[in-house]
């Protein structure tokens, strides 16, 4: 699940490669989407694009994020829907409200939720 380019640090930041963006968001950090109606909480960061073709070229060109930044994997909700999200840097801001998300898979990857942030479980830690 972690990969090697995460760090378990309590801030959960990224550690840049060569030719690589630092992230912006760590790992336990909540997020939300500019473009649509969801929160979510940081769990996986990828120092850029990583997924298919098919994936990338499904979102309409007009809003369609680029390649070459970081991108986070998020357990995220909208309402009462919770699910697993794929987005780029560029498309997120921080999430200011302050409350946990409901999210059932939170529990799996994160110890608890203190001062605003998720803390990641030690056994999950690199």
């Amino acid at each position: 699940m972690m990969t090697d380019s995460v760090s378990g640090s309590v801030t959960g930041a990224y550690t840049a490669g060569q030719g690589d963006r630092a992230a912006r968001f760590g790992i336990g950090e909540l997020v939300r989407h500019v473009l649509f109606d969801f929160r979510g909480v940081v769990f996986d960061i990828d120092p850029q694009f990583s997924d298919t073709e098919e994936w990338l070229l499904a979102i309409p060109e007009a809003v369609r994020p680029e390649k070459d930044q970081p991108f986070y994997h998020l357990l995220a909700e909208n309402g009462d829907i919770c699910y697993v999200a794929y987005a780029s840097e560029g498309n997120l801001c921080p999430d200011d409200t302050g409350m946990p998300l409901r999210h059932p898979q939170a529990e799996l990857i994160f110890e608890r939720f203190e001062n605003g942030r998720y803390l990641l479980k030690s056994r999950l830690a690199n």
